[in-house]
C-alpha cells in the first residue's frame, strides 16, 4: 500500500553543490564551446518548489555497463513538468559507437550492427542534446549510467566531460521502500523492501507497462515514474534542493 506523503527528506544529499554557483564557475572554465553555452544558461535555483521545476527525463542504451570501456548507442529525452509531459519535444538519436556490438547487449536493446553503422557519431548533434538539457534538471532512472556515460563520451572527444543535476527516480523509489518496508519489525513479519527497478516501481503506481531498454520509450517512463512518486510521496512546494544530486 503506497503512503501518501514522506514527512522528512528521503535523500541524503549534503554533498550535492550549489547547482547555480557552480554552473558559473564550470561556465567560466569550460573550454569548448557548445559547453560553456550550456552551462551559461539559466539554473534553476535550490529554493524553486517541485511544480515550478522544468525537468528532462534522459535515459541511454549502451554497448555494455562500464563507462570506461563502453559506449553511448542511443539517447532519449523527454521535457516535462509536474503538469505535463511535452512528448512534441521529445528526442531520440541512435549514436554510431565506432565499434562491432556485443551480442549480449543486442539482445537487451535490439540495436544492431547495422542500425549504428550508418548512424553519426556523439559531436554531430551533441550541441542539441546539450540544448535540450539547458535550464533543466535532468531527470534519471539510476544516475551513475547516464552522468557516467555522458562524462566519459564527452572526455573522450572534447578532452574534458560534463556535470549536470540530476533527480534519480530509482533512488527515490530505493529510499520510500526502505521507509516503508525496511526495519527489524518489517524483517520479523516477512516484509522486505520490493524491486526497484524501473518496471516494477512504475506498477506500483498503477503505470502501464512498457517496453524496455528503448531509450526514448524508457526516458518517457522515467518522467511518468517521477510524476507519481512526486503526487504520492511529496508536496508540490518541496524545493529541488530536496531531491536533486
Amino acid at each position: 500500500m503506497i503512503q501518501k506523503r514522506a514527512q522528512r527528506p528521503l535523500l541524503t544529499n549534503t554533498n550535492t553543490p550549489d547547482w547555480p554557483t557552480f554552473f558559473t564557475t564550470l561556465a567560466s572554465q569550460a573550454k569548448d564551446s557548445r559547453l560553456k553555452q550550456y552551462y551559461s544558461a539559466d539554473m534553476v535555483q535550490g529554493d524553486t518548489p517541485l511544480r515550478d521545476v522544468p525537468f528532462v527525463a534522459l535515459d541511454f542504451e549502451t554497448t555494455g555497463l562500464d563507462p570506461q570501456k563502453d559506449e553511448i548507442i542511443s539517447i532519449g529525452l523527454v521535457p516535462f513538468s509536474l503538469q505535463r509531459i511535452r512528448c512534441r519535444e521529445s528526442a531520440h538519436w541512435v549514436v554510431n559507437p565506432h565499434r562491432p556490438l556485443e551480442e549480449e547487449s543486442v539482445v537487451i536493446h535490439g540495436i544492431t550492427d547495422s542500425d549504428v553503422s550508418d548512424a553519426p557519431d556523439l559531436l554531430r548533434f551533441l550541441e542539441k542534446v546539450l540544448d535540450a538539457l539547458a535550464g533543466k534538471v535532468v531527470v534519471v532512472h539510476y544516475q551513475k549510467i547516464e552522468r557516467e556515460f555522458m562524462n566519459s563520451a564527452l572526455k573522450a572527444r572534447l578532452n574534458e566531460g560534463i556535470h549536470f543535476p540530476v533527480v534519480d527516480t530509482m533512488a527515490i523509489e530505493l529510499a520510500i521502500q526502505q521507509r516503508q518496508y525496511g526495519g527489524f519489525w518489517n524483517r520479523l513479519q516477512g516484509n522486505k523492501p520490493g524491486s526497484v527497478r524501473l518496471g516494477k516501481a512504475r506498477r506500483r503506481y498503477g503505470l502501464p507497462t512498457y517496453q524496455p531498454h528503448h531509450a526514448l520509450t524508457d526516458a518517457l517512463a522515467t518522467a511518468e515514474l517521477l510524476q507519481a512518486q512526486i503526487a504520492y510521496h511529496f508536496d508540490p512546494d518541496t524545493p529541488i534542493s530536496e531531491l536533486w544530486l
